[in-house]
């Protein structure tokens, strides 16, 4: 399974807010909702978020073994 929670330590790092990405790089709420959640989002919106945030990926996302499966 695919999470998001290093992006939300990266965006404070670099001192971007959700807010801030909505409004200055046109991000959609949608989008941010399906990060909160750990849902599927594309390649582009993950090369999108490295580029604001001059990071690499590991810098946002992380694969976690499902404990479910």
């Amino acid at each position: 399974m695919i999470v998001f929670d290093r992006l939300w330590k990266t965006m404070r790092e670099k001192e971007v807010s959700q807010y801030k990405l909505i409004k200055e790089y046109n991000f959609s709420s949608g989008q941010l909702d399906r990060l909160r959640k750990n849902g599927n989002v594309s390649t582009y919106t993950l090369n999108q978020l490295c580029g604001i945030l001059d990071c690499g990926l590991e810098d946002i996302a992380e694969y976690v073994e499902d404990i479910e499966a």
